[in-house]
């Protein structure tokens, strides 16, 4: 387990594992994209080589590839019968890709909005903390600690928080930030802090966000008294879609790709992805990282940083 000073320090996350395996081969299932590559066994090597890539790259920290394996994804798929094989096999294969590594890198276990995506989850609190814990339980085995991943409530915190306080496990908390600063349930990010930051937090995150949203939120990150930074993605649209906004059926067609509808930032390069990061880092930022469209030579330039 994850000593609890780990991001005292200045760590680096990985990239966009589903974007990254969609551009080398992956052919999507409808809306699993990341999840047909559990799914499907042809696509396991290619998993295990994608978390390669960013460990190479200078990752100290690579995340489970089960973003797309919430259950309620897979009902609207129709392959919900898949979903425990699909989250061990995210676990299993995060495994090889750390042993094959031969290095100290730890895992960091997904656990996404349970819904959809970019939007709160407006359920009853309770089908939210079944949803987290069938989830949370199947890949504890694998991983060093949870990673809320993307998240856009309050409520969603909370029943995140009290399943990983019931398994006993550290959390990174990924928070969604919208460019008015708020959260998509409307409330700040220092209003989730202080209502529900407990002992396991060991870091908070702008979860898929704009470079520029991560750096408007730079300095209500930094006044939290909390390690923090950013997975910062690269779409080409300043606040993403939920995924509900795919589900057409000329989008839901085979092989389509979410940057279809949100496009992607092509002048990013590794370098300037760096002097973005450096600038974050200079204001007090230890955790770096990227999300949707970051490559590893992004997470490359910004492993300089360390």
């Amino acid at each position: 387990m994850i000593n609890k000073n780990f991001f005292n320090k200045t760590k680096i996350l990985d990239g966009g594992m589903g974007q990254e395996l969609l551009e080398n081969g992956l052919i999507s299932k409808g809306t699993l994209w990341s999840s047909t590559a559990l799914l499907e066994e042809k696509y396991h090597e290619l998993v295990v080589k994608t978390h390669l890539t960013f460990i190479n790259s200078g990752a100290d920290v690579i995340v489970t590839n089960n973003f797309s394996s919430r259950r309620q994804r897979l009902i609207q798929n129709k392959v919900e019968d898949k979903f425990d094989y699909l989250n061990i096999k995210a676990g299993e294969l995060a495994v090889e890709a750390r042993e094959r590594s031969k290095k100290d890198v730890l895992i960091a276990g997904s656990l996404p909005a349970q819904n959809d995506t970019y939007v709160a989850d407006t359920r009853e609190i309770n089908v939210i903390k079944k949803d987290f814990y069938d989830q949370a339980n199947l890949i504890k085995p694998f991983v060093d600690f949870f990673y809320l991943d993307v998240i856009s409530s309050g409520n969603e915190i909370e029943a995140a928080l009290n399943i990983t306080e019931k398994l006993n496990m550290p959390v990174l908390v990924g928070l969604h930030i919208k460019k008015n600063g708020k959260l998509p349930s409307g409330q700040t990010v220092t209003e989730i802090v202080k209502k529900y930051k407990n002992n396991n937090w060991i870091g908070l995150i702008a979860a898929c966000v704009s470079l520029e949203i991560v750096e408007k939120s730079c300095s209500e990150l930094k006044n939290l008294n909390i390690p923090f930074g950013f997975k910062a993605n690269l779409w080409g649209v300043e606040e993403p879609l939920p995924v509900q906004a795919f589900n057409t059926a000329k989008f839901n067609e085979i092989g389509k790709n979410p940057n279809i509808r949100l496009g992607k930032r092509n002048d990013i390069t590794g370098k300037i992805f760096y002097n973005f990061a450096k600038k974050i880092l200079d204001n007090g930022a230890t955790i770096l990282g990227g999300c949707c469209e970051t490559k590893p030579e992004h997470i490359k330039e910004i492993a300089k940083l360390k």
